[in-house]
């Protein structure tokens, strides 16, 4: 699934791993990605716990505590190369359209 899964990041996949680059549980990631995102993007648990899921199989994020019920997350090397792709060619298609818009 590595890249080619990965090869643009829908917007809740991009916060989500904003949200993971300091360590956080699925209650606390869903508040971050609303908090980074000024209130614009809002991850439900069933999509959260999918995309999680989804990274954690690729090695995008790993496990770091289990209390409880609670299991805490955060980014990986290979998760934090992938966050900075997509933001490098976010920024190109904003550079791309500034010169027509």
């Amino acid at each position: 699934m590595a890249r080619e899964q990965f090869q643009t990041l829908t917007e809740p996949m991009y916060y989500i791993l904003l949200a993971l680059t300091r360590e956080c549980c699925g209650v606390d990631i869903m508040a971050r990605v609303m908090e980074i995102s000024h209130g614009r993007v809002q991850v439900g648990p069933g999509t959260l716990y999918a995309m999680l899921a989804k990274f954690e199989e690729n090695e995008m994020i790993r496990l770091t505590s289990e209390e409880k019920r609670r299991k805490y997350y955060m980014i990986t090397a290979k998760g934090f190369d992938l966050l900075c792709e997509e933001y490098e060619r976010l920024k190109t298609l904003v550079e791309d359209g500034r010169n027509y818009l």
